[in-house]
């Protein structure tokens, strides 16, 4: 099974709409492990590992869906790459 590994960055409004908690509870549901954090100029950001095909939906998720009540202009991803391993043992918020 091919694992991947993705950093991203949401723009919009995706901070006080709950977007963290929600990404969580999706990264959860597909079994991803990874982190993400609100960033001081108003994005998200993290990364996310597990399968490609998860990683995939999570993107688009991230890009496309988000939380009830965000508004998401775009979702950048940096760093796409095929991994062994994932580098974290669960999906986790950071502060």
């Amino acid at each position: 099974m091919e694992m991947a590994s993705a950093d991203y960055e949401v723009f919009g409004k995706v901070q006080g709409c709950n977007f963290i908690k929600a990404a969580k509870d999706k990264a959860d549901s597909l079994d991803l492990t990874g982190w993400i954090k609100n960033n001081k100029t108003g994005t998200v950001g993290g990364r996310i590992q597990g399968t490609k095909a998860n990683v995939d939906q999570m993107v688009k998720w991230l890009s496309e869906e988000g939380s009830p009540g965000s508004e998401i202009e775009r979702c950048q991803l940096t760093n796409q790459q095929a991994i062994i391993r994932p580098d974290y043992n669960k999906f986790f918020l950071r502060f």
